[in-house]
Order: structure tokens, then C-alpha cells, then sequence
């Protein structure tokens, strides 16, 4: 258990960062939502007069035509652009640094993200490495970026990240596979694209991960020190809108109206954690997808139970608020009762969505060295309670088959 004055260190260290967060002013990036959306993005970055795209995405999106949406608008209008398709799961250095070369060779003025997270977080910072020096590495850190980023477009295929409105991205190490936090207001984006006809053809294994990831920063949201009531709101929408619309997503992968929402659910868990942060589900996660390559929502997913469940005593009426929103329960319940409805809610969701409660790929002699790294990043989070490595140990161990 943390001492009373690692506790009162983290408390004070959270409450001074806390206050110049709330400098950090994110304007929400200009957004076309709705069957077309793509389109009037396209027609949108022709108007502003960029002369070259980088359009940064994946092999898999071009392949099955995503990316020809986006090109052949941009082809309408006589706009040139180049295709970096380099980008996998859980982006290193390396590919930021392969954008950023093609950014120079190439002479171009903007960037088009499509894709889900990993493609828009490489698009992030190699738009900031290319106007500040050309090293991705330097970005590395908060505010690091003392020149303005090239213009940043997002189409995001995924619902889940919110990296298309978050001023914060994740990029790995290619050699110790740490991941690295980016963080700055100026990489959010300056106009997006929420198409669900992008999202239909999504699998129902990628919709429920990615879905459950948006949930994540919402809930995560909702529960931190440094909540307030623009992001409780935010928080709140995106959870009620999840609860109603991934499961739909996932029966239904063609149904557009779910699809939306579900794009809508996970923009406001974005602008949610702009102001008010991740936590230990976060830490944990993190580690699990830089040891295992574990999808990064699908390790949201399994942790956050067990992160609910080890501060509910800090949080009772953060989650029993949450039961009431989704009518969980009884009116007259208890708030603690509450609390274990909403936590309860969670594990039936995941159920509903084919994710288990347990990650088979965790290996027993891994928990002490994962739980060092998701205790270090947990302490550096606003967490309404803080662990110490041997909870860390004991949630993760929780985990194992």
C-alpha cells in the first residue's frame, strides 16, 4: 500500500499539474459528421489551397479501397497527394521518421491522417517533427513543439482512440518497445471526418476493442481528480451512447446510424480526457500491449474492472452516478450497491462483446516488471487512488488464465 506521503506527493504533484491543464485550451477540430463526411473533408483541405497530402494510413485500408474515397475527391479537385502506407499497430519512431523524410522529400505543406489510432499518431507527430528539427524523438515529452505542425486532417475507421480530437499521442520505442507519450494542443487536428460508411465494413472483434477503448477514456474521465463539468458532460454522453450503440455496432457492422453514434461516443471520450486525463487502467494497458502486442482497447477492456473494483471505495459516487444514468438497478440502492451495478455493467458488456475476463498471453514471470512500469506511469496519472506495485501485481495476476 502507497505510505501516507507517497499518497500527499501525488496528490500535490497531480493538483499543480491539474492547474496548468486548465491553460491547455483544445479548440475541437472543424468536423463533418455523417454518411459523406469524407467528401466535405476532401473539399474542405481544397479550399484552404494546400498544394501536396501526405496521407498517412495502413496497407490493409488501401487495399480494401478506404483510402481511394479520400484520393479520388482530392483527384476531383486537382490536388496533389502521397501515400505513406507504412503504418502497424502500436507505431514506432522509425515510421514517424519514414513520414517525416517523405514530408521533405516530397515538399509537402499538410497532412491527411486515415485510419484508426496508430495511423493518427504517427500523422501527429511526424506533422510536428517536420516543422521542429525533423527528429520524432525530440517530440517526446510535453509541449515540445515550438513551431506550429504541418495542417493535420484526420479520417478516423475506428471508434474508439478519440486521437482524432486528443492533443496527446503514443508512439513506441523500436528497440525497448516503451511507449512514449507525445503531448501538445498543437497537434490536435484542424478538421475531421466522422463517415460511418468508413466504419461499416469494420470487424466485430475491432468494433468491440476499439468501442470498449472509447469507454475506457470516458469512464477514466469521469473518475478523475481533475474532472470538471465540461468533461463530465462529454464523459457522460460518450457512456450512455456506448452502452446503447457498440453492442448494435457489433451485431449490426452495416448499421450507420449506430455507427455514428458510436464515432460521435468516441469524439466526446476524447474531448473528455483532453481535460481530464487517463488512469491505471491506462498504466496497465499500456504495458500490456508494449510486453504482448496486445490490442490496446482489448487491454482496456479486461483491466478496467479490476482498476474499478480496486479504487471503487474512492469513486462510490462517481459510479453510482453512472448506474443512474444507465438505469441500472434500483433508485433506492445504495450507493456502493450502485457502484458494483455500473462495475457489474462493464463485465456484462464485455461479455456481450466476446472479450473474456482474463488475457492468456500475460506470463506469470512478466507481472513484477510489468507492474514496476504501470506503477511508475499510474503515479504520473490524476488516479483517484493510487496503487503500489504489489496492487499492481495483484490486479494483473487477477488477469492471468
Amino acid at each position: 500500500m502507497p505510505t501516507l506521503l507517497d499518497t500527499l506527493k501525488h496528490k500535490s504533484y497531480i493538483g499543480v499539474l491539474g492547474q496548468l491543464i486548465k491553460f491547455a485550451v483544445v479548440a475541437p477540430p472543424m468536423s463533418y459528421v455523417g454518411a459523406g463526411g469524407t467528401r466535405k473533408l476532401c473539399e474542405h483541405i481544397s479550399r484552404m489551397g494546400f498544394r501536396k497530402i501526405l496521407i498517412v494510413t495502413d496497407k490493409p485500408l488501401v487495399e480494401l479501397g478506404i483510402v481511394a474515397r479520400a484520393t479520388e475527391v482530392l483527384a476531383e479537385e486537382n490536388r496533389e497527394f502521397v501515400i505513406y502506407d507504412g503504418v502497424l499497430p502500436d507505431p514506432t519512431l522509425d515510421l514517424v521518421e519514414a513520414c517525416v523524410a517523405m514530408i521533405g522529400e516530397q515538399q509537402c505543406d499538410s497532412v491527411l491522417a486515415i485510419g484508426g489510432g496508430s495511423s493518427i499518431d504517427t500523422a501527429k507527430v511526424a506533422a510536428a517533427a517536420a516543422t521542429n528539427g525533423g527528429d520524432a524523438r525530440a517530440m517526446i515529452g510535453f509541449f515540445k513543439a515550438k513551431v506550429a505542425p504541418l495542417p493535420l486532417f484526420v479520417i478516423p475507421t475506428t471508434s474508439g482512440t478519440g486521437s482524432e480530437v486528443t492533443f496527446g499521442a503514443v508512439i513506441s520505442d523500436p528497440v525497448t518497445h516503451l511507449k512514449n507519450i507525445v503531448g501538445d494542443t498543437k497537434l490536435t487536428p484542424k478538421a475531421i471526418a466522422l463517415d460511418p460508411e468508413l466504419l461499416a465494413g469494420m470487424p466485430p472483434a475491432i468494433t468491440a476493442a476499439t468501442g470498449m477503448d472509447a469507454l475506457t477514456h470516458a469512464v477514466e474521465a469521469f473518475v478523475s481528480p481533475w474532472r470538471r463539468p465540461h468533461s463530465d458532460a462529454y464523459a457522460k454522453s460518450a457512456i450512455k451512447m456506448i452502452f446503447e450503440n457498440l453492442p448494435v455496432c457489433h451485431a449490426e457492422g452495416g448499421n450507420l446510424r449506430a455507427r455514428e453514434q458510436m464515432a460521435i461516443a468516441a469524439f466526446y471520450a476524447g474531448m473528455a480526457i483532453n481535460a481530464a486525463g487517463c488512469g491505471n487502467v491506462h498504466a496497465i494497458a499500456h504495458q500490456l500491449g508494449g510486453w504482448y502486442g496486445t490490442p490496446h482497447g482489448l487491454a482496456n477492456a479486461v483491466v478496467m474492472p479490476q482498476v474499478l473494483k480496486f479504487s471503487k471505495a474512492e469513486i462510490v459516487p462517481r459510479l453510482a452516478e453512472l448506474a443512474d444514468l444507465l438505469e441500472l438497478g434500483q433508485r433506492h440502492d445504495p450507493p456502493a450497491t450502485k457502484a458494483d451495478h455500473f462495475i457489474q455493467a462493464i463485465e456484462q458488456l464485455n461479455q456481450a462483446l466476446g472479450i473474456g475476463p482474463k488475457l492468456e498471453a500475460i506470463k506469470a514471470q512478466d507481472i513484477q516488471a510489468i507492474a514496476i512500469k504501470a506503477t511508475s506511469e499510474g503515479a504520473g496519472y490524476p488516479v483517484p487512488r493510487l496503487m503500489d506495485q504489489q496492487q499492481c501485481e495483484d490486479m494483473i495476476r487477477a488477469l492471468c488464465v
